[in-house]
């Protein structure tokens, strides 16, 4: 493949998203779950109560919690009443992308590309570090995870996150400080998202690294992490980066690379949604029949974003007022 400045925001052609189907029982368990969610919703007349809603109405928010707490109700309601909580408080969803821009500028984080069951690949790589450490490198995080979660095609709750060691010094690693407070929001706060973590070019020097955080990495998450794994066997090649062995010759620019998944995703300067009412549409995945993801071919995309961009341009952002709720 030629060198590129583009975005991918779709799966390759022909990826076959997985279903999850649920037994009577686990389906009166969600059921009971988002009806003690009702009860904890803020009043109408908070100017949050629009982005909760929207938020507990999204189809994968009571399926995850339910999942995470192995379908035992009252902790699935202890957790995500923790949740209701730190995003009223967060409110990861009304991030002003200008307000982590800054973070952006290296490509330390990239948001681009689909595993082989669409689920999108978040780059890490902490060599590319550019600023000193604050809140804001955290909410910049929490930025990227709320576009990958954009990204997913109908049916996929998860994503891919690649750490890429190279280049990475102790200087750049981020603390184990900030780590806990990473997967504090990723365990805590982004229940069952996390589909893969791998972790490839990890120096001996920093092996001191994961012994320190692994105390605080849950079963779960520790289950879904890879050391130097073949990418191949999970990432089409047209969707991997070249620098893991894929043929996506992506060159990262950073303000090429910001207007497009701020286009894409369709995101305000206010942080709020351009348009709401056009976001990409949910399925209803309660059949036992494999969701394939709509994927335009390769040479399509750059045409699409395109448009978005056109549109984006020429949308006026909303109040909230004006924002529908959508799932």
């Amino acid at each position: 493949m030629a060198k590129t400045h583009q975005v991918l925001t779709h799966p390759a052609p022909g990826t076959v998203v997985p279903v999850r189907t649920y037994t009577d029982e686990q389906n009166a368990k969600m059921e009971a779950l988002r009806e003690y969610a009702n009860t904890q919703l803020l009043p109408e007349s908070d100017p949050y109560y629009p982005w909760e809603l929207r938020w507990l109405n999204k189809p994968d928010t009571i399926p995850r919690y339910m999942r995470a707490a192995k379908w035992n109700l009252e902790d699935a309601k202890r957790r995500l009443k923790g949740t209701l909580e730190w995003r009223r408080d967060f409110k990861p969803d009304l991030i002003p992308p200008d307000e982590v821009r800054i973070e952006s500028e290296t490509g330390k984080i990239i948001l681009n590309g689909f595993d082989n069951e669409g689920r999108p690949i978040l780059y890490m790589r902490p060599g590319r570090e550019n600023t000193e450490t604050s809140p804001r490198q955290l909410r910049h995080l929490v930025w990227c995870l709320e576009r990958a979660k954009d990204f997913m095609p109908p049916g996929q709750e998860s994503l891919v996150i690649i750490v890429d060691y190279k280049s990475t010094t102790l200087r750049t690693n981020p603390s184990i400080s900030v780590a806990r407070k990473v997967l504090n929001i990723l365990q805590n706060h982004y229940v069952e998202t996390l589909g893969r973590a791998l972790v490839v070019n990890l120096p001996m020097l920093l092996n001191f690294f994961y012994k320190g955080i692994s105390p605080f990495l849950d079963p779960v998450t520790r289950d879904k992490m890879r050391f130097n794994p073949d990418l191949l066997e999970l990432i089409p090649k047209e969707q991997l980066d070249a620098d893991f062995g894929g043929d996506f010759e992506y060159e990262f620019e950073p303000n090429s690379y910001w207007e497009q998944i701020v286009s894409f995703c369709k995101i305000a300067p206010d942080g709020t949604r351009l348009d709401d009412a056009a976001s990409k549409p949910t399925e209803d995945t309660s059949d036992d029949v494999p969701v394939a993801a709509v994927a335009p071919p390769i040479e399509t995309l750059a045409e699409e974003d395109a448009i978005c961009r056109e549109e984006a341009n020429s949308t006026a952002p909303q109040g909230l007022e004006e924002i529908s709720v959508i799932a």
